[in-house]
């Protein structure tokens, strides 16, 4: 938003000059140079740190995916390890399952289910379409109903991020990194192949003290 500006000379006024805060005049007494010089000396200060804490923490590069990813070989179940925080998944008792199964078409159907404590299972259909040419590690994932598709946004951002040859190890996440989920074939993950997946993430930026092993209990 742009300031209004008063033009002096058109009200027959003379526009005061504007005072710099940071001089004074030599004929000053000294204890009013000194305090001015220390503020001078405390703002300089001030910048400096504020200068360094916004490097320590600037923005992180763009969130970066795989490079390709097979759908036929991506398709099957998926076994919730971890997650950041999320509300929709807060009365989860247990790990998530998700299963995928491609659909005419290109699209996949997606199945979540979520142990809950009364012993009952929360289930929740989707659908996932791919965001770009074949290959592409880019999908939007929608919950909302079939006659809300068309609306943007019903589709949230489901990007591989990290897959292993394999195809036994995936996380997904978003560009801004408030989500993050690392799924396996299997419900559990070797130490060894934790670790080096959690290099990576950090690598990419993400805070992982947030991270959660699904349905308590301590990471791998």
């Amino acid at each position: 938003m742009q300031p209004a500006a008063l033009d002096a000379h058109n009200r027959g006024m003379t526009s005061p000059m504007p005072m710099n805060p940071f001089s004074y005049s030599s004929s000053s007494p000294a204890w009013v140079r000194t305090a001015l010089g220390l503020g001078m000396s405390l703002v300089l200060s001030a910048a400096l740190i504020t200068g360094t804490a916004q490097a320590q923490t600037a923005t992180p590069a763009p969130l970066a995916t795989v490079s390709s990813v097979d759908l036929d070989r991506y398709m099957g179940r998926w076994y919730e390890i971890a997650r950041f925080p999320n509300r929709f998944q807060k009365d989860c008792s247990g790990p998530a399952t998700a299963d995928y199964a491609l659909q005419p078409g290109g699209r996949v159907q997606v199945t979540n289910r979520c142990p809950q404590a009364d012993g009952k299972t929360d289930e929740a259909l989707g659908e996932a379409r791919r965001i770009g040419g074949t290959g592409s590690p880019k999908l939007e994932v929608r919950f909302a109903p079939v006659w809300l598709s068309w609306l943007p946004m019903v589709w949230g951002n489901y990007w591989v991020i990290d897959l292993d040859p394999a195809y036994t190890l995936a996380v997904v996440s978003e560009p801004k990194r408030e989500y993050l989920w690392v799924l396996a074939r299997q419900p559990q993950v070797d130490a060894a192949s934790w670790d080096a997946l959690t290099a990576r993430l950090r690598a990419q930026g993400f805070d992982l003290s947030k991270l959660q092993k699904a349905g308590g209990g301590s990471l791998p």
